[in-house]
């Protein structure tokens, strides 16, 4: 019942996830923000079975950041990416994560990355993505709308679209969205959206 989205441009990365938090079919809370902080210029937005997104988030992000103390510098995307998918997999035959997500970072060599996860521990690199019933209806607009060369505007116009269509198909509630940019300048806030009609 949750859906995350992201697209990544050459220097910068947008992530946005829906702000609703539940079980079953009753919705808990309105206003979670799904975005785990891993680093400066790191970021991951979780979605899953609720104990699960939280003790993941929080287990990822705490030994991202004990990498960093021990050794001085920080890890790249790629070698975060890589980290969290040699989690999900190890722990995949003896107690599962049940989390999917999209993992986004810049580095000063490589530019933005975006990588998709899902609970199988299957990760590729990817220009844009998303989790969630809401991929039904945005993988095909992303698919259409997304270029290469998109300024930070107008990748955030692009989710807005996706969202526009995700509220106004799904027989899902998700009334309110959260939308970060991470890039050079580090992980920001960028827009809560809630209605995009």
């Amino acid at each position: 019942m949750e859906c995350l989205l992201g697209v990544c441009g050459r220097d910068f990365v947008v992530l946005a996830a829906d702000c609703n938090s539940g079980r079953s079919v009753l919705v808990m809370k309105q206003n979670e923000d799904k975005l785990v902080k891993l680093d400066d210029r790191l970021g991951m937005v979780v979605c899953g079975e609720a104990g699960d997104t939280a003790a993941f988030g929080e287990y990822v992000q705490k030994n991202i950041q004990l990498y960093k103390i021990r050794h001085g510098y920080s890890l790249s995307p790629h070698a975060a990416a890589n980290f969290i998918r040699r989690q999900l997999a190890d722990n995949l035959r003896r107690s599962p994560y049940y989390v999917n997500l999209l993992v986004g970072g810049y580095d000063e060599h490589d530019g933005a990355s975006l990588y998709f996860m899902d609970y199988f521990a299957t990760m590729a690199k990817v220009p844009f993505g998303a989790h969630g019933y809401g991929s039904y209806v945005s993988l095909s607009i992303m698919d259409k709308y997304y270029r290469e060369d998109l300024s930070e505007q107008q990748a955030v116009d692009l989710l807005g679209k996706c969202i526009a269509e995700i509220q106004k198909r799904l027989v899902l509630n998700l009334p309110q969205f959260m939308i970060h940019v991470i890039d050079k300048n580090g992980v920001r806030v960028k827009d809560a959206v809630t209605d995009m009609e």
